[in-house]
């Protein structure tokens, strides 16, 4: 690290705010604990300061945009979001200097940041978080204009990074076939658990609401999360199987809560179901030490079949056996962590979720099988290294 301790860093991240973008955040702090002066950029949440310094990163935020639906208001949105993404880009050179910017996707527009920075000698790595043409495919079931476009975005990240940061093989296969990046040029760096903040405390019974076991959904609530599928296989774990016996605790929040909120109410199942927001530090790791099994319903589609799902990682860091239906990346994270439901069948996947609570030696089978694995190769500790390295390499070696 002799050269590197003050290297300066800048993290652009429009999807979620920081730090509640785990990711994100394990990136950045872990960068900060070797010495490089590390700021973010990121919309901020109703509550939170506009610029901060927390855990030693600095964070610059700007307003969030309302959530919006429509392909005009979208890109507004967008826009919206590029510019005030450019406007803290130049307080944040001015304050703290840049040498690299990480622009982490979604969109795929930061190119255009990154190009103007490389004309100043910056350097900018691309952090591909998602496969953007393949998420709209999945979730309009076609493709188009739009998609070209997507692809084209997607070609520009690509051309203009030093180095792409890939979340799994299969991202960093896109990246090569696809994008045409070097293979020595991306590097895969998974989103492991910090298992120094996962870990089992007391459980809180209160939790069940009454029920004798408590199934748990953890993460992001969109239209591609399979959240809407995880409500029917509930509807048919009470109506079609009989079983009152099951809570379920959805925790976490996004753009489709509200139709999942009146889902749930429409077809009669609030006793059942519940949703908390989401939920960090204590309070997280109470629901996840209470619960007996956790679910993860990303539907197959040619988005979720190649994307590693982080919540799976999560469950498993717990100690918790995990209900999927079965997707390629998902069972090679889980292996046999997990029970695999045929994909999209969501009356497969109630009588999975019944089976795997009515077998406690199999439960407890799977949740220590899947702790080891997460210790011995999921681990974030395990992505530092290689995040670390290729900062290294691309600051502080290069000259």
């Amino acid at each position: 690290m002799l050269g590197c301790t003050g290297k300066k860093i800048l993290i652009i991240v429009e999807n979620l705010p920081v730090p509640y973008d785990r990711r994100v955040w394990l990136e950045a702090t872990s960068l900060v604990e070797e010495g490089f002066h590390v700021s973010v950029i990121s919309p901020r949440r109703k509550g939170d300061v506009p610029c901060a310094v927390i855990d030693g990163v600095h964070v610059y935020r700007y307003k969030m945009y309302p959530p919006t639906r429509g392909l005009l208001s979208y890109l507004w949105e967008l826009s919206y979001c590029w510019v005030m993404t450019f406007w803290l880009s130049l307080v944040v050179w001015r304050r703290e200097g840049i040498d690299v910017i990480q622009s982490c996707n979604p969109p795929d527009t930061y190119w255009l940041l990154g190009r103007f920075y490389k004309l100043f000698g910056k350097k900018y790595v691309f952090d591909h978080h998602d496969l953007n043409p393949e998420l709209y495919e999945s979730r309009f079931g076609k493709r188009g204009w739009i998609h070209r476009v997507l692809l084209w975005l997607e070609r520009q990240q690509f051309r203009t990074a030093d180095r792409v940061i890939a979340t799994n093989e299969s991202y960093r296969q896109v990246a090569i076939q696809r994008g045409g990046v070097p293979p020595e040029r991306v590097v895969v760096v998974r989103s492991g658990p910090d298992l120094s903040r996962f870990h089992r405390v007391a459980p809180n019974e209160s939790l069940k609401r009454g029920k004798r076991y408590l199934a748990v959904y953890l993460g992001v609530m969109g239209p591609q999360d399979g959240v809407d599928y995880l409500i029917r296989a509930v509807e048919h774990v009470v109506r079609t199987f009989g079983r009152e016996d099951i809570q379920f605790a959805l925790v976490g929040d996004g753009d489709v809560r509200p139709d999942l909120e009146m889902m749930t109410h429409e077809k009669g199942l609030d006793e059942w179901v519940y949703f908390t927001g989401f939920q960090f530090g204590d309070e997280l790791l109470e629901i996840l030490s209470t619960a007996d099994i956790a679910v993860a319903p990303d539907p197959k589609s040619p988005f979720n079949d190649v994307s590693t799902m982080n919540k799976v990682i999560e469950f498993m860091a717990m100690g918790l056996p995990v209900v999927s239906f079965d997707l390629k990346e998902t069972r090679y994270s889980a292996g046999e962590a997990a029970v695999y439901a045929p994909p999209n069948d969501e009356r497969e996947f109630a009588r999975c979720i019944i089976e795997l609570l009515d077998d406690p030696d199999r439960r407890r089978r799977m949740g220590e099988y899947g702790l080891q694995r997460v210790r011995e190769h999921l681990a974030w500790e395990h992505s530092r290294k290689v995040l670390i390295q290729l900062y290294t390499e691309l600051l502080c070696e290069s000259k």
